[in-house]
């Protein structure tokens, strides 16, 4: 069996792969990617048995910005596998070669929106929280004047804007790239609309076709009040996913159950050097002090003078930190300590293996809860 990057020649028996698995606007999606310029064959890989290609993932360049800072990131999509393959491990050597990929790309982790427990077999812990998708249960009242349309290219820029101010209060951000937005329009799978009013763009949200059922809305933002709910009244889904406060009212109540993006670290040094910058900022006001980490198997140390922070030093094993002033952070529930909604104090009352030490408001600073809007190629 032969684990590789895709090629042209590929695309026919990958798109016919892809919605034997899942759904025939999955076809058009792969077909969109390989054969874009800013995706292309690169971004596929591929088991294939001879000339026959039997198992297949897709590793999609993003940035994940915590605080400012922006994280070069792999989202894997697309796994599927032909039946008679399935059971021989294909889907594990296919994640090698996509965390093989990501580490040449320079990505510092890489998440998956996926299938329950699977991805945790290749080194992904649950963190981030994935936004309910609530059923709507009274449609909102149309304020006159606004006019739905389908959004097209040309719209890109103020779709981006819509979307960045949505996501202003986020300390945790996934952004559509210029060429997502550009397969986003392009692709069956889901419909991009904009609300004008009195010609000007003031919402948009993106929306499952009426084919598939049950239509759900998501990505929804808008200038005001007026536009998100005129936004949901001329789609009329049937579920929207939540996010924007004025349609508390007209969805059914938040259920208990929590559902997350899964997300991977490969080099923890490497993501701790690139988040420097987001550490010094939570810093800011905090008295000096020397701050020990330990993830048991290594640890690291560094000294923050008051205005910065210093080298990091690497270390092996520790596994009794808080005696000499540490934190002990398992190293499978780093993930969620930086980009989750729990911070340090509240995944200490989870974990046994989680715990700030005795220097509890430094590192309380250091890890805070995070609040998260990630827009991926797929909704919720």
């Amino acid at each position: 069996m032969d684990i590789r990057t895709s090629r042209p020649e590929d695309l026919a028996q990958i798109e016919k792969l892809v919605v034997s698995r899942m759904d025939p606007s999955d076809g058009v999606d792969a077909r969109l990617l390989m054969t874009d310029p800013d995706a292309g064959c690169d971004w596929v890989g591929v088991a294939a048995d001879g000339d026959r290609i039997v198992s297949t993932l897709t590793l999609m360049d993003e940035v994940v910005t915590l605080d400012g800072v922006d994280l070069p990131a792999g989202q894997i999509e697309q796994v599927a596998t032909d039946t008679e393959y399935e059971g021989k491990g294909l889907v594990r050597r296919l994640m090698d070669w996509a965390h093989d990929r990501s580490a040449e790309r320079g990505h510092l982790l890489q998440f998956v929106m996926g299938v329950p427990y699977f991805y945790r077999q290749f080194g992904y812990t649950y963190s981030i929280p994935i936004k309910q998708t609530r059923r709507l249960v009274e449609k909102p009242e149309i304020v006159a004047g606004h006019t739905i349309r389908r959004a097209t290219e040309a719209d890109i820029p103020v779709l981006q804007q819509l979307q960045d101010d949505a996501q202003l209060s986020a300390d945790l951000r996934v952004r559509h790239t210029t060429p997502c937005w550009r397969w986003l329009i392009n692709r069956t799978g889901s419909v991009t609309w904009i609300v004008d009013r009195a010609g000007t763009p003031v919402a948009t949200g993106r929306s499952t076709p009426e084919e598939e059922g049950d239509v759900v809305l998501g990505e929804i933002a808008g200038v005001d009040d007026d536009a998100v709910k005129a936004l949901v009244a001329l789609t009329n889904p049937a579920e929207v996913v939540e996010r924007h406060p004025a349609l508390e009212g007209h969805l059914e109540a938040r259920r208990p159950e929590l559902e997350q993006y899964l997300v991977r670290i490969p080099d923890i040094p490497k993501l701790f050097e690139h988040l420097r910058p987001v550490f010094t900022q939570r810093l800011r006001g905090h008295e000096p002090d020397d701050v020990l980490l330990s993830f048991y198997r290594t640890h690291v140390r560094f000294r923050w003078d008051g205005e910065e922070i210093g080298p990091y030093e690497w270390g092996g094993t520790m596994l009794g930190p808080g005696a000499q002033g540490g934190a002990g952070i398992a190293p499978d529930l780093l993930a969620p300590l930086l980009f989750g909604p729990h911070g340090i104090d509240g995944l200490r009352r989870i974990f046994s293996d989680v715990y700030p030490g005795p220097k509890f408001e430094l590192m309380n600073r250091l890890f805070p809860p995070v609040t998260s809007d990630l827009l991926t190629f797929y909704l919720p």
